[in-house]
């Protein structure tokens, strides 16, 4: 196991794990792809490159839609066929990357204390946790997209998760002893933001040059590396 970091290699970094959604633990890619593809040839009557969608990819839904639509009230109507495209091929697309649910439970069953922090609305988690088989009880606490006003990139997603934590034992999680691990260069802006570790996701939809200017603490080759992350 090989994690790219500033610490020792024998030296975990933290205690505490805050984990995004899709591109992290859920492999949603195609399914994210396929829905916007959907939405633009509704709206716009042709699709912009891939690469457009996924520049913005870690930003809410609405962010990004605004950035295609003419007026709110299209941005409005374009988020509706989104949904609605999205939660009726859902369990068709998505799924969990390789050795997720197994590294997850163990650590869990370790007591690390984890939550989820992502952009994503609750209904839209609900659904995926459900399709993935993330048990819901693997974490302290599950930040969405309505739970906050300033979503990632903004440090409040990742710094109301540390305050929801609070409640469990040992208090609120220190924040230098957090790290927040994610797939997108929004991800690791938030976390720097909010003072925590960052941990880069390279098993999502972007590799080392899109996630480099996020300077993450370190860099995840595999969902198994999770495990080299907390104090045993």
């Amino acid at each position: 196991m090989s994690i790219a970091s500033d610490a020792s290699p024998n030296e975990p970094s933290a205690g505490v794990l805050l984990l995004d959604l899709d591109g992290t633990l859920i492999d949603s890619s195609e399914l994210i792809l396929a829905s916007y593809r959907h939405t633009m040839r509704e709206h716009l009557g042709e699709v912009p490159p891939d690469s457009e969608w996924l520049e913005g990819m870690g930003k809410t839904l609405r962010v990004q839609l605004r950035r295609f639509a003419s007026s709110e009230e299209e941005a409005e109507a374009m988020v509706e066929t989104y949904r609605e495209h999205n939660h009726r091929v859902h369990d068709r697309l998505v799924r969990t990357f390789g050795e997720v649910s197994e590294t997850l439970d163990g650590l869990h069953r370790r007591g690390v204390p984890m939550g989820i922090v992502t952009s994503k609305a609750r209904r839209g988690v609900e659904m995926g946790m459900e399709a993935c088989g993330l048990d819901p009880g693997w974490f302290r606490t599950v930040v969405t997209a309505d739970d906050v006003e300033r979503p990632k990139p903004h440090p409040e997603p990742v710094l109301l998760a540390l305050r929801n934590m609070e409640s469990g034992a040992g208090g609120r999680p220190d924040p230098a002893a957090t790290t927040f691990v994610g797939d997108s260069i929004h991800d690791l802006r938030a976390g720097r933001a909010a003072g925590v570790k960052t941990a880069a996701a390279l098993w999502g939809p972007y590799g080392r040059e899109e996630l480099g200017p996020g300077e993450p603490d370190h860099w995840l080759e595999s969902v198994r590396e999770l495990e080299a992350l907390v104090h045993p």
